[in-house]
């Protein structure tokens, strides 16, 4: 069959199989590669509807038809690319509405920079922005149930998601919010489709209960599998499918509207950058830091530290002449710094506060405080956004530095957004760097400190096989260090791929078989997204790591 002529005939969008178009979207941010057969524009949810009703008919006779969602790409766990038919709502379906200094409906393709520029007209944000935030969108945000810097005081995507239009393998469009006992009883007894889903998640969730509750990651933030015990809560009587949807990555519906609560942004902020010469006594510093209730509180390491530097002249096209050349004039004091010993960690802890007398103080005396730790050679105070704007660069470029800039070797994000308990960090990390010593890895490390969220992306040659032949027992080997300080495999990037296979380590068989059976009951024909999440398989992941990285 051709899909493309056949989906022309319901479908109102536009349609795309040249090689240029399906080459771009065999590729997301991950070390994976799946090639399309088409991709579609979709112009509104009718078109996403069609698309379904369209596979739905024609999967007995094509097995292979399924539909993937994309948007920015930017996914790193392979979520956002598939074999049959992609979805790319960045076109189209970029529409804001509604919007108020507390709430916002936006379509899934926008970007959240231009969303962020429209909230805060009303002086508002959504706090749960990626470090990609000039390049994702907000769809993505909440596919993945994206965190970032700020989710140490606010959170992640799931605490402001509202309502979601989603529409379901039977073709149709549905609204989801948080309803009560006897709003949920009202679903429970339509006899339809929307009514026997909400009954059989209801009955899932509520004869496994405690189970699903104790399965809960004991960890600040979490990105893996589905949040079966925040969707059916007995003690307030809510039951919220927007919990199960969010972080789902497409796997069970796809979402066409969002609506978001927002919250006030802080009128003024300020970093304390401290520089440690070695990590023995982080167990000491990270509750230390965190009493002062930073807004904020991140970290990169020597290898980000210098590859900013090395590649300096990347920053321009991204903030301008003018304020490259301030940048430059301001890591000067840095240089001298670098004098006393190379760091092995940069700390970034950031405060707000309603005047900039107050994040000054704040500063001042987070500093005053940190002088009992001796393996802090400088502390440098950027007590406004535009003396720390340096450092915060440094963080949130390094993945796309290393993208782009170092060209004889890839990105491997795949061991690169585990969680473990803050209070064992000090424990943990030479644990985990002597697994990346064990492995011959050239990886940064920066991380969400306060969070114990941390990203490692290794540097490979990953075409070449014994580069490859690396991945399977790196993974096995942090992922069961991880595991047993009671972390996750994921904080904010999501299963996809790369994580998906590893979920029952997380989870063991009896709960990722109630995952399983909630994908079963929302996608019986396994059309949204296959190969993903709790889909996942190694043998076929690995089967597709991208070989060439010129494209």
């Amino acid at each position: 069959m051709d899909i493309q002529t056949e989906l022309k005939k319901v479908f109102q969008g536009e349609l795309e199989t040249s090689d240029k178009t399906l080459d771009f979207y065999s590729h997301d941010a991950s070390i994976f590669e799946l090639r399309p057969k088409v991709v579609g524009f979709p112009k509104d949810s009718s078109d996403i509807q069609a698309t379904i009703n369209f596979v739905n008919q024609h999967k007995q006779d094509f097995p292979d038809l399924s539909i993937t969602p994309r948007s920015r790409g930017t996914d790193m766990s392979g979520g956002a690319i598939g074999q049959s038919i992609i979805l790319d709502v960045s076109k189209h379906m970029t529409e804001i509405s509604e919007l108020t200094p507390e709430s916002v409906r936006v379509k899934p393709g926008r970007l959240y920079r231009e969303f962020d520029k429209e909230t805060l007209t009303h002086g508002s944000i959504l706090p749960s922005y990626p470090a990609s935030r000039e390049l994702a969108s907000v769809g993505g945000m909440v596919n993945n149930n994206s965190g970032g810097e700020m989710s140490l005081r606010y959170g992640k995507t799931d605490r402001y998601v509202t309502e979601l239009k989603v529409v379901l393998s039977d073709g149709n469009e549905y609204t989801v919010r948080p309803l009560s006992k006897s709003e949920l009883d009202a679903k429970m007894a339509q006899a339809d489709f929307e009514g026997n889903i909400y009954k059989k998640t209801y009955e899932l969730l509520d004869a496994n209960y405690d189970a699903i509750q104790a399965a809960r990651p004991n960890v600040s933030k979490d990105s893996t599998g589905y949040h079966l015990w925040n969707v059916w809560n007995r003690e307030t009587g809510v039951f919220d499918l927007t919990k199960l949807f969010v972080g789902a990555q497409g796997t069970l519906g796809i979402v066409t509207d969002i609506k978001f609560d927002l919250i006030k942004k802080p009128k003024f902020s300020g970093t304390l950058v401290c520089y440690m010469r070695n990590m023995d006594n982080l167990g000491d510093v990270i509750p230390a830091v965190l009493k002062h209730d930073p807004l904020t509180f991140e970290s990169f390491d020597d290898k980000t530290l210098w590859l900013s530097f090395k590649f300096i002249f990347a920053f321009i096209p991204r903030i301008g002449l003018l304020e490259w050349i301030k940048m430059c004039l301001r890591l000067i004091p840095d240089g001298i710094a670098l004098l006393k010993g190379i760091p092995k960690l940069i700390l970034l802890v950031e405060f707000s506060g309603d005047t900039q007398a107050e994040v000054t103080q704040k500063v001042k005396a987070a500093k005053q405080d940190f002088k009992r730790f001796k393996n802090f050679t400088f502390m440098e105070v950027a007590d406004t956004e535009a003396k720390a704007k340096k450092f915060w660069l440094m963080r949130r470029e390094s993945f796309n530095l290393l993208r782009s800039k170092v060209k004889d070797k890839h990105t491997a994000p795949y061991i690169d957004d585990f969680v473990v308990p803050p209070s064992k960090l000090a424990e943990f990390l030479p644990k985990l760097n002597a697994v990346i010593r064990k492995y011959k890895l050239m990886a940064t490390v920066a991380g969400h400190l306060g969070d114990g969220n941390f990203h490692v992306i290794p540097l490979m040659k990953i075409e070449k096989e014994s580069e490859r032949a690396k991945l399977q027992p790196s993974m096995k080997e942090v992922y069961d260090l991880v595991l047993s300080y009671g972390g996750s495999i994921s904080g904010e990037h999501n299963d996809g791929m790369v994580r998906g296979p590893w979920l029952v380590d997380m989870y063991g068989e009896q709960v990722l078989g109630y995952m399983k059976s909630v994908k079963a009951l929302y996608d019986p024909q396994n059309i949204f997204n296959p190969h993903k999440k709790v889909d996942a398989n190694w043998d076929f992941s690995f089967a597709h790591i991208r070989q060439n990285f010129n494209q």
